[in-house]
């Protein structure tokens, strides 16, 4: 476990060269720095620098090589990246010391990037907490996932981990009372009785939770269905676990929000 915040947990690294310009010319947003591989040349680079400039941006300069590492995508990076701060991203692990968390997503196995940012949307809309986004096993916080998230992911209440696994045992360490959503589940969703310190867990559409995960369940909800359909798109199903948490917030029903 990480003593205190990395570089990694501070920013969403954002690459491509209209997605960079397009923060650079968002004041709302704080860029730590712009890189540039040094053979990246042309109108839309400029562009880049101009903008950096009038914001006090720093604009270094790498290998291509480095640009690509440092990026996380050498097919679409196109020669540049910015840090762009997100100031409420933080480590699961800091988080719980932190405290007080009380409702949290944990995402697992969810590798499309537009289910993942528009997730991350619809929960800090409903004011959740935190969203449990994995390094591993899940879409990566990049250009995509911000699209997607019609640029929340900036503002949102993001907590880093290594692995769903790992998540959720921490969740349980710090007596979280792990849910998992599933078609099958016994519970109803809309009359479930909830603790108030609650983790949904929510896994890909096609393969679910991951095993490990699924034995750390305490108990399986599930969304009522009609005429025959089977499931939710997973970014659907969690708007609906989301806003169902803000009504019993709102109606004083079991868990809700603070």
């Amino acid at each position: 476990m990480s003593a205190e915040i990395s570089p990694k947990d501070r920013f969403i690294t954002v690459y491509g060269r209209n997605p960079v310009h397009e923060v650079l010319l968002d004041a709302n947003l704080g860029v730590d720095k712009v890189v540039i591989a040094e053979g990246a040349r042309g109108g839309s680079i400029r562009q880049i620098e101009q903008a950096a400039r009038r914001r006090g941006v720093p604009v270094q300069r790498a290998s291509a090589e480095r640009v690509k590492k440092l990026a996380g995508n050498g097919r679409q990076d196109q020669g540049v990246f910015a840090d762009v701060l997100a100031p409420r991203m933080r480590p699961l692990d800091l988080a719980l010391d932190a405290g007080p968390l009380a409702v949290v997503l944990v995402l697992d196995g969810i590798t499309t990037p537009a289910n993942v940012g528009m997730i991350i949307r619809s929960a800090t809309a409903a004011g959740l907490d935190g969203i449990v986004v994995p390094r591993r096993g899940v879409a990566s916080l990049d250009p995509l996932v911000v699209k997607a998230s019609a640029g929340v992911a900036f503002r949102a209440p993001i907590l880093k981990c290594a692995t769903a696994t790992e998540a959720v045992g921490l969740l349980r360490e710090h007596g979280f009372h792990v849910v998992g959503l599933d078609a099958a589940g016994e519970a109803d969703l809309f009359t479930a009785r909830l603790p108030r310190r609650v983790a949904f867990v929510l896994g890909s559409e096609t393969a679910g939770l991951g095993e490990q995960v699924r034995t750390l369940v305490d108990e399986w909800v599930s969304i009522p269905m009609a005429s025959g359909v089977e499931s939710l798109n997973v970014a659907a199903a969690a708007a609906v676990v989301c806003f169902e948490l803000v009504r019993r917030a709102r109606v004083g029903s079991g868990t809700g929000l603070d």
